[in-house]
């Protein structure tokens, strides 16, 4: 094997790059934890690699792929089930492409219901805070309750109506 001198001293030998990386590179390379990766092999996202005599793992440059993939997958909104699935379909030889454009139609869904609860829950922090704009602070006196707060369910509460807080109702179990 060639050496390198870097200078007085000992030549070392070069380090000539065989195709493989240890676990601890590919984590590097990835920007995830060795842990992470293990964690991937184990629910079947990443193949077992090839193992040494002593148990040390062998990467090639196709893992490093894999780890960008579900990487990207998550944050496209992709679950790692979900993730699995389309690399069960790869490895399956299965077209992907349907299946991935279900899946992202179905989170989109989910975002927009989740942008309309959080305009629905904006609307009343600005309605509370509009009252407390109007409200004058001496006449704030109920030790057990705000009244900025509690102003928004006097009138449901005068209809006989036993409504939740806008605010809690995302928090209310569902029946």
């Amino acid at each position: 094997m060639p050496t390198l001198a870097l200078g007085p001293g000992p030549a070392l030998e070069t380090f000539q790059y065989d195709g493989t990386m240890r676990i601890g590179e590919l984590a590097d390379q990835a920007g995830l934890t060795s842990k992470t990766i293990r964690y991937y092999e184990s629910i079947g996202l990443m193949s077992e690699p090839y193992r040494h005599a002593n148990g040390y793992r062998d990467y090639d440059d196709d893992a490093a792929d894999r780890l960008r993939f579900i990487r990207d997958s998550q944050a496209a909104g992709l679950t790692l089930a979900e993730v699995g699935e389309i690399v069960g379909m790869k490895a399956a030889g299965e077209s992907t492409c349907g299946h991935t454009r279900s899946l992202l139609a179905r989170h989109i869904a989910e975002v927009d219901a989740q942008i309309d609860r959080l305009l629905a829950t904006r609307a009343e922090l600005t309605a509370m805070a509009e009252r407390a704009d109007a409200l004058d602070p001496a006449s704030c006196n109920d030790p057990a309750r705000c009244q900025v707060i509690a102003a928004g369910t006097a009138a449901e509460r005068s209809e006989g109506r036993a409504a939740p807080h806008p605010l809690h109702r995302r928090l209310l179990p569902l029946a």
